[in-house]
């Protein structure tokens, strides 16, 4: 199971910035700095798409509120993209089922997007945007950092990365409290919404 350890890493890498994971990964095959890159990712059209989505995330993912909406549109993309990218590695490597591959980098991939979705709802309760900045570079870099460990010394990638998942979910335990705080505001949110848009109706009815 030598492609485990790069699975296990770009599961949860995927489940942090999946566009990301792909773009490295892609480049690193690409370039020939590692044999280890199914084509798949190392395709043009491939990176560029992913170059794109990159850049887009890296916005979006620092402003605060915008980056829990962001957060919420990709619960389905980013562990559907580790599955993905964990069953082309598999193929790549042939030491493992795709099947139980994909299993591993998606389940992986969710377990680290619940932890970064659930930090950033409880940043989003402070009403300052530097924390949500800080923490989207910190992130990044996490993510440049471990994904390029892994090409190299796949096993301490994974050992990494098993660490910042762990302390993630301790973390978002801890911060449960300011958790249920962002979704009660949330839903009191799109309560006077709703209400504001009943007006201009009520208003048009004849008394």
């Amino acid at each position: 199971m030598s492609a485990l350890p790069l699975i296990f890493t770009a599961g949860w890498a995927s489940g942090v910035n999946a566009y990301a994971v792909v773009l490295l990964l892609g480049i690193f095959g690409a370039t020939g700095l590692s044999d280890d890159v199914p084509e798949a990712l190392q395709r043009t059209d491939v990176l560029i798409a992913a170059g794109v989505l990159f850049l887009i995330e890296a916005v979006a993912d620092k402003i605060p509120y915008l980056d829990s909406f962001w957060d919420a549109v990709h619960t389905i993309v980013r562990p559907a993209s580790g599955a993905v990218v964990a069953a082309l590695l598999a193929g790549q490597d042939g030491s493992l089922p795709q099947l139980a591959a994909g299993a591993v980098g998606g389940t992986t991939a969710l377990a680290s997007h619940l932890v970064k979705a659930g930090t950033r709802m409880a940043i989003n309760t402070s009403p300052e945007p530097a924390s949500n900045i800080v923490v989207s570079l910190v992130e990044d870099i996490s993510v440049g950092g471990i994904v390029t460990l892994a090409i190299f010394h796949p096993i301490a990638a994974a050992v990494c990365a098993g660490t910042l998942l762990v302390i993630g979910v301790f973390l978002v335990s801890v911060l449960a409290r300011r958790i249920r705080r962002y979704l009660i505001r949330r839903r009191e949110r799109r309560a006077a919404k709703r209400a504001a848009a009943s007006e201009p109706t009520m208003a048009a009815i004849p008394k």
